[in-house]
C-alpha cells in the first residue's frame, strides 16, 4: 500500500482553510529527477510519472483477462473517513466479531471499525521530530496484523532511528518491538503465528524482512530484482499462504511467490501474475491460489487466478477510491480505500462472495482445505475467514 501526490504548478488552489495534514502533504518530497530540484507532492498515487511507468511495465505482455465465474454482490460502503484529518486507511486486519482494524497512514493511527460502521481510534503512534521517511518525507504507519490474543503489530516509518515494527497491546499501550533501518520502507506486513514470525515487504530496499515474535530479531529473508522498484516503489503487499510468502510489486504490476523451505529459508522468487498495474495488497478467499487484489491505480478490485489471468470484480462505481488492501471473512470481502489520488471519500467497503464462488475458485489452485500445519496457512490461523486479510 502506498501513496504520493502530484501538485500541478501554476494552477491556483481554491481559497479554503487547509488542515495541517494537507499542508504537510503539499511539502512532501520526491527524489530529484534529472538533476532538477525536489518535486513537491500532494496526495496523488498513480497520476505521477511513477504510476505511469508502473502501468507501462504491467502492460508488457500481460496474460489476457479471463472470463470468471467468481462474483461479488451487494457492494456497499459501511464507513466514511476524514481525508483532511489523515484518515487514509492503508491496511486491514479483522477482529473475531467481524470488526476491522485499520491503519490510518497519514494520521499515524490505528482505528477499529465495527460492522455497523462506528469508528474509534485504538492508538496513535508517537510523533517524531524531523521525520525523513524515504519517498514521502513524513512519518507514516503502513501494514497491520493481529495475533490470536488481540495484540496488533504495525510498521511505523519515520526515516529515523524510530523506524521499526511497533506493538499495540489489547489495552492500547504502544511500544517499539523491532528495529528496522532508517532508510527502509516496510509496507505490507504478514503474520505466520504458527511459526512465530512476521514478514514485511520493503518497497524501497527490495527486501522481505523476517521478524521473530519471540525476541524481535530482524533478518533479511529475501531479496531480488523481482522485488525492486523500477521508478517509485517495488514490493508492496504481502501474505503467507501455502508454504510460501506472496508479494505484490507496485511498479512492475506483478504478483510473486517465494517458497518457504523446510528450514525456514526463502526459495527462488517466481512471478505468478503480471499486468496488474498499480497492485497494492491482496488476500486469498480460500485454500487455493486464487487471489483478490486491490488495484490502487484504477480503483478496482480484481480476481487473480492461478494461471495469471485476472478479472475486475469491483470498480469506482461500486464505491472504491484507490483501494489499498483486502480482507475476507466467510463470504464477506472488506476493501479499504485511501483516496490518495482521488482525494475523495476514503472509506471501508464490504461485499459478498456468491454462494458457490469460493468453492469454484479453489478448483484451480492447491484445492485441498487441509494443510493447516504448514508455513503458509498461519497468518493469523488462516481459517479462510479473513485473517488472510491481515497485512499489509
Amino acid at each position: 500500500m502506498f501513496f504520493c501526490l502530484l501538485v500541478t504548478p501554476g494552477i491556483p488552489r481554491p481559497a479554503e482553510k487547509e488542515s495541517p495534514v494537507i499542508r504537510t502533504l503539499r511539502t512532501l518530497r520526491l527524489p530529484r529527477i534529472a538533476g532538477s530540484g525536489a518535486v513537491a507532492v500532494t496526495l496523488a498515487l498513480l497520476t505521477s510519472a511513477a504510476a505511469t511507468t508502473a502501468t507501462a511495465t504491467a502492460a508488457a505482455e500481460p496474460p489476457p483477462p479471463s472470463r470468471s465465474s467468481f462474483s461479488l454482490t451487494d457492494p456497499r460502503v459501511v464507513a466514511h473517513f476524514d481525508f483532511a484529518a489523515g484518515q487514509t486507511p492503508e491496511a486491514i486486519a479483522l477482529e473475531p466479531d467481524g470488526s476491522a482494524d485499520l491503519t490510518f497512514a497519514l494520521a499515524r493511527q490505528v482505528a477499529r471499525v465495527t460492522k455497523h460502521g462506528d469508528t474509534r481510534i485504538l492508538a496513535t503512534l508517537p510523533a517524531v521530530e524531523n521525520p525523513a521517511t524515504p519517498v514521502v518525507g513524513v512519518a507514516v504507519v503502513t501494514g497491520i496484523v493481529r495475533t490470536h490474543d488481540g495484540t496488533i503489530y504495525v510498521p511505523y516509518l519515520t526515516g529515523t532511528t524510530e523506524t521499526g515494527i511497533y506493538r499495540i497491546d489489547p489495552d492500547g499501550e504502544v511500544s517499539k518491538f523491532a528495529d528496522l533501518p532508517a532508510g527502509s520502507f516496510a509496507n505490507g506486513l504478514a503474520l505466520d503465528e504458527h511459526h512465530g514470525v512476521l514478514y514485511a515487504a520493503d518497497s524501497v530496499l527490495a527486501t522481505v524482512w523476517r521478524v521473530s515474535l519471540d525476541d524481535g530479531e530482524v533478518t533479511r529473508w529475501a531479496t531480488g530484482a523481482a522485488l525492486e522498484p523500477t521508478s517509485f516503489i517495488g514490493a508492496n503487499g504481502i501474505k503467507v499462504h501455502h508454504h510460501a510468502v506472496w508479494v505484490s510489486n507496485f511498479d512492475r504490476g506483478t504478483l510473486l511467490r517465494i517458497p518457504i523451505g523446510a528450514d525456514g529459508s526463502a526459495g527462488a522468487i517466481a512471478v505468478r501474475a503480471t499486468g496488474l498495474a498499480g497492485i497494492d495488497d491482496f488476500a486469498f478467499p480460500g485454500p487455493g491460489d486464487t487471489a483478490l487484489a486491490a488495484l490502487n491505480a484504477t480503483s478496482e478490485l480484481a480476481q487473480v487466478r492461478p494461471d495469471g489471468t485476472h478479472t475486475v470484480l469491483l470498480t469506482a462505481q461500486d464505491g472504491l477510491s484507490n483501494p489499498t488492501s483486502v480482507a475476507i471473512r466467510h463470504h464477506k470481502v472488506y476493501v479499504p480505500s485511501a483516496a490518495f489520488v482521488t482525494m475523495r471519500d476514503p472509506n471501508l467497503l464490504l461485499a459478498r462472495i456468491g454462494k458457490d464462488e469460493e468453492k469454484d475458485g479453489e478448483k484451480d489452485g492447491h484445492g485441498d482445505h487441509g494443510d493447516h500445519g504448514d508455513h503458509g496457512d498461519h497468518e493469523g490461523q488462516e481459517d479462510h475467514e479473513g485473517q488472510e486479510g491481515q497485512e499489509g
